[in-house]
């Protein structure tokens, strides 16, 4: 599952709301070992999705780097690179 989880730090453009939360969900699927929680269980891991998305919205607020900005299309171009390589035939 956590390969899913991709760096969203640095890009332009920047991450978007939708995405931290998508990273959130999945983080918090793989920690709890659960794809999709039981109706008792949904509102605590809803509230984990929240606090994650919020944690990592402040962790970029806070970081800061000289590096610049990785574009988002280059950087899909050398991931789907790298699988072809992996599962060429």
């Amino acid at each position: 599952m956590c390969r899913n989880i991709r760096p969203l730090f640095n890009f332009a453009p920047p991450a978007t709301d939708e995405e931290i939360r998508a990273a959130s969900l999945q983080f918090v699927r793989k920690v709890s070992g659960m794809q999709k929680p039981s109706a008792a269980n949904q509102q605590a891991f809803d509230a984990a999705v929240d606090d994650v998305s919020g944690v990592i919205a402040r962790l970029f607020d806070g970081l800061q780097t000289s590096a610049p900005a990785r574009d988002r299309e280059i950087e899909a171009a050398k991931a789907k690179a790298r699988s072809q390589q992996r599962f060429a035939r």
